[in-house]
């Protein structure tokens, strides 16, 4: 009787809610923290960086098909064109996933797709009309304007 009871104690503390609503970590995602940024992507804590000349930015990936793809291209060195004064992109060989979205505001860090071809890296922030699938974004922003407002550069993306 005393194990009985013992056992309908350990019973009644367990979980009830089904197993498919725990926050259990994704298989291969043990090292990654995650925290959702909105309702449609989630920010990974593995980061890539971003060369520009001698600087390096930290960036945070998105958790999401077009954020993956881009990662296993890396590591990868581009020659980013200017455009409008406030972003830098390449238009790669291969598409990639798409989840395009309008969002509203262009945040100077933003790494995100247009099209399913087209890598822009946002430098300065502004309103859009445009739609894009986010990548991810530089941690930091500070000096990315200075480091790539001098028309073409050569970016490099890495692991």
């Amino acid at each position: 009787m005393k194990y009985l009871l013992i056992i309908l104690i350990y019973i009644s503390l367990l979980p009830t809610e089904p197993a498919g609503n725990r926050n259990v970590p994704k298989p291969g995602r043990v090292d990654s923290k995650e925290s959702n940024i909105d309702g449609n992507n989630t920010l990974m804590t593995s980061s890539i960086k971003i060369k520009v000349g001698d600087k390096i930015f930290a960036a945070t990936l998105l958790d999401n098909a077009t954020a993956t793809t881009f990662r296993a291209m890396l590591p990868l060195t581009i020659p980013m064109t200017e455009l409008n004064g406030n972003e830098k992109y390449f238009r790669l060989a291969n598409s990639l996933p798409v989840n395009a979205s309008n969002p509203g505001t262009i945040n100077a860090g933003d790494l995100m797709l247009w099209d399913t071809h087209t890598v822009v890296l946002f430098y300065k922030s502004f309103s859009t009309s445009y739609t894009y699938t986010k990548i991810g974004k530089i941690d930091n922003p500070t000096g990315l304007a200075a480091a790539l407002d001098d028309g073409n550069v050569t970016v490099t993306f890495e692991r």
